[in-house]
């Protein structure tokens, strides 16, 4: 918490632009501090993968400063990298969310 502000960092495939914008505006428009992705490599950004050992490892430090992550799984979608953000998540004690919560029972 930051004042009286969750900070809550989005994870999942950046295949769901639209599904991160929405849920940004959500989330913030509720009152927490909403930390996303900077680029959305599935949707059209490119990158070297020098950048893209960058951005994982600096997505990994934004669920450092989180108290949750939300998890955008469309559909039940969780890829590869999301899987890893959501272990290191559990690993480092913070709350998890899913955007479609039939994976939390």
């Amino acid at each position: 918490m930051i004042g009286n502000y969750r900070v809550i960092t989005l994870c999942g495939s950046t295949r769901f632009k639209e599904d991160f914008e929405r849920v940004n505006r959500e989330l913030t428009l509720k009152g927490n501090i909403v930390i996303s992705v900077g680029c959305f490599g599935h949707a059209g950004d490119t990158f070297t993968e020098e950048q893209k050992v960058m951005l994982d490892d600096i997505h990994k430090r934004k669920i450092d400063m989180a108290d949750t992550i939300y998890v955008i799984n469309r559909n039940g979608y969780i890829g590869q990298s999301t899987m890893s953000e959501i272990k290191y998540a559990i690993e480092h004690g913070k709350q998890i969310i899913f955007m479609e919560d039939d994976l939390q029972n």
